[in-house]
This record gives structure tokens, C-alpha cells and sequence, in this order.
């Protein structure tokens, strides 16, 4: 707005084979882990901190799945008896939110100034190991807050593809299409810049090619190894050009429905590219953002049609590559209830509309653009 762009990375990123040693820079220090319950009961968690060695510890395991402000709460009340020195997440994209939200919690509190936020994450899709963004619920309200805040910037991340060989093919196949959400997002942009295109681009690269390995063989290294690495550079790209409205309204649905946030954002996705390119009847053909998805049909190998043409192509590579990992098209295909869908459709697009991601969408959506879309994924 003022003329000038600027690109930020804070995070250090340690990816590879013994990127878990790094860890060994922690020892003798107070560590407070956060984590959930699978990664203790499953040993997960002893491998991680095997890489310490000798350090004084609290773990808080009770992270679950859309966490709560009540989770956090929690967490806080378990780890402040520390005064740790680092917090360290050891988990999927719940556990890295909520660290965050305890971090922020906690430096809020005298003598909690200088702790340092290590994140290893183990599922390939948030990238929220090297973002400012956080994603906490509330409950009652049925509503997702994404929070966005320089203080919720990990200083490390650890990239551990050893960690994420055990994730299933759904879980591995709704995370990675959350990273190729984020990397056509970032790209149209009303932020969008050379820096974070570069990472979109070799990001979505990685993605699709070495998504469906992983999802087929979730024992290959080299493809674990890829996508990981995807995941952290989409992420880094859209901390910096932010997203849009395919994520406003997947945060919206999966507040209300439970539905997990990788696959809600891959339904929607084939049906945002439509929209924004202007490709749906009583929408505005808009070619310069029909251009910019056009451009990643080329990236990804495909023909480079024109900028109509490209969008669709888009679109339907999407839809392709979803069917391919089993992920369903509608709500009604994936079983949802479509009563308490329909009756919170208005509900749904009011949080959309509110939601910081859709401030980023190339096209400016009113209330009956985002209902239309919600019926759209309806059936």
C-alpha cells in the first residue's frame, strides 16, 4: 500500500535425514513439549527427545484436533511451573497452533520474555512450522479464529521425514492437498510477489509430484522427504501473500461440520478457481486472475491454454488429482449430514466473509457469492 513489499523469514529450517539432531542444542536446557496423546502412546515423542538428552521437562499432551481456547488454557496452566526455555511442538497442525497460542500465552507473564518456539512437525500439509498464523476455536460458538501475529513465528523448524512415514494415506492425501491449497492461494493473492511466487512454484512442483507416491507408498523416503519440504515452502509463501477465500470458507465449514481441513480445502478448490477466474454463470470473466492460474497449468507440465482455457484446465487437474486420493466431491459424497449443512449454509458464509484469509481473495465475494458456493459443494 505504500509502495514497498518486503519478505521476511525468521524461522531457522533443518530438513533431512538428521534434522532431528538438532535438537541436541537444547540439551541441559528446560523444555516444556507440547504435544497430543498419540504421539506419547505411540513412542513417537521418546524418539524425538532421545535427540536432547539429559534436560529438565514438562510434557503437555492434551492437544486435540480444532483446538480449543480451553486447550490452551490448559496448556498453560501444565507448563508455566517450568519457566521453560523452549517450547518445543511435536505434532500435526493442531500442536503446532496450539504451542503457539500457549508461547504468546506465556510471554504475556513476567519472567516468560526469552523462550524459544521449536516446531517439528509430523504431517506434511500446515506449514505452520515457519508461519505467523495460528488457528484456535471456540467451541461454543461453533467458530475457527485464525490469528495472525509476528509472536507466533517459530524460531526453528525441523523437517523429519522419519516422522511422517507412519502418517495414513487419507491423513498423508488431505494434508497434502491443504499444501496445494496454499501454494494456488498464495499465488493469486491480492498479495502475491515475485518471493513467495518462487517458493509457490517449486512448492506445488514437489507437491503433486510426489503426493500421490506418498500417498500410495507411505513408506518412500524420497517422497515423504519431498512433500515435507513442499509443505514448509508453501508455507513460507503464504506467510507472506496470505490466502483467500477457499480458506475463509473451509475454516467456516470445518468449525461447523468437522470436517478435516485439508480435505474441505480440497473440495472447495476446483469450485474457487471457477469462481474467481469469473469461469461460473453470473460472474464476472476476470482474465488477469484466469491468467495467473493459466500460468500454473505450465508449471505443473500441462498445456499452456489461454487464460480461460488454463483456469479450467486448472480446475479440472484439481478435481482429477482429488478423485485420485479419494476425496469426495460433495458434502452428500462424503457423507455429511446435508440437514444441519443446509440449515448453516447462511451461518457458514456470514463466518466466511468474516474470516481474515478472504481479505487476500483476488476477487472481492459478497454474502450470496460465498452461499452460492456453499450449495455448490452441497451436492
Amino acid at each position: 500500500m505504500n509502495g514497498i513489499d518486503s519478505f521476511y523469514i525468521k524461522s531457522r529450517i533443518f530438513t533431512g535425514k538428521k534434522a532431528l539432531s538438532q535438537l541436541a542444542e537444547y540439551s541441559g536446557c528446560r523444555v516444556a513439549v507440547v504435544t497430543d496423546g498419540f504421539m506419547v502412546s505411540s513412542g513417537m515423542l521418546d524418539q524425538v527427545l532421545a535427540h536432547i538428552g539429559e534436560c529438565e521437562s514438562t510434557v503437555f499432551s492434551g492437544v486435540k484436533p480444532d483446538p480449543t481456547v480451553e486447550v490452551v488454557v490448559e496448556g498453560v496452566g501444565v507448563i508455566a511451573p517450568l519457566r521453560p526455555e523452549v517450547v518445543l511442538a511435536v505434532g500435526g497442525g493442531s500442536t503446532l497452533d496450539t504451542a503457539k497460542a500457549i508461547m504468546v500465552s506465556l510471554r504475556e507473564m513476567p519472567g516468560f520474555e526469552r523462550m524459544e518456539l521449536v516446531a517439528v512437525p509430523t504431517t506434511s500439509g500446515t506449514g505452520s512450522e515457519v508461519t505467523e498464523f495460528a488457528v484456535i476455536s471456540d467451541a461454543a460458538k461453533g467458530i475457527k479464529f485464525p490469528l495472525r501475529s509476528e509472536d507466533l513465528l517459530p524460531d526453528v523448524a525441523i523437517l523429519a521425514p522419519e516422522l511422517v512415514k507412519s502418517v495414513p494415506p487419507k491423513i498423508t492425501a488431505d494434508t497434502g492437498m491443504d499444501v496445494i491449497t496454499h501454494c494456488i492461494e498464495a499465488y493469486v493473492s491480492l498479495y502475491a510477489n515475485d518471493f513467495a511466487d518462487a517458493l509457490v512454484e517449486k512448492a506445488l512442483t514437489l507437491a503433486c509430484k510426489w503426493l500421490p507416491v506418498a500417498y500410495a507408498d507411505g513408506a518412500d523416503s524420497e517422497a515423504r522427504e519431498k512433500l515435507h519440504n513442499a509443505s514448509c515452502m508453501a508455507g513460507m509463501a503464504f506467510n507472506e501473500a496470505g490466502l483467500g477465500l477457499n480458506h475463509g470458507i473451509a475454516h467456516a465449514v470445518g468449525a461447523t461440520m468437522h470436517i478435516p481441513h485439508g480435505r474441505i480445502n480440497a473440495m472447495l478448490l476446483p469450485l474457487v478457481i471457477e469462481y474467481n477466474a469469473g469461469l461460473v454463470d453470473g460472474v464476472l470473466y476476470n482474465e488477469d486472475i484466469a491468467d495467473r492460474y493459466a500460468a500454473l497449468t505450465g508449471i505443473l507440465g500441462g498445456a499452456k491454454f489461454p487464460a480461460r482455457r488454463g483456469a479450467q484446465s486448472l480446475a479440472l487437474m484439481v478435481r482429477r488429482l482429488n478423485h485420485k486420493l479419494g476425496i469426495p466431491a460433495t458434502m452428500e459424497e462424503s457423507g455429511a449430514d446435508l440437514v444441519k449443512y443446509g440449515n448453516a449454509i447462511s451461518s457458514m458464509a456470514r463466518a466466511a466473509l468474516d474470516d481474515i484469509t478472504t481479505t487476500c481473495n483476488p476477487r472481492i465475494p459478497d454474502f450470496e457469492d460465498v452461499e452460492g458456493l456453499l450449495r455448490c459443494l452441497e451436492r
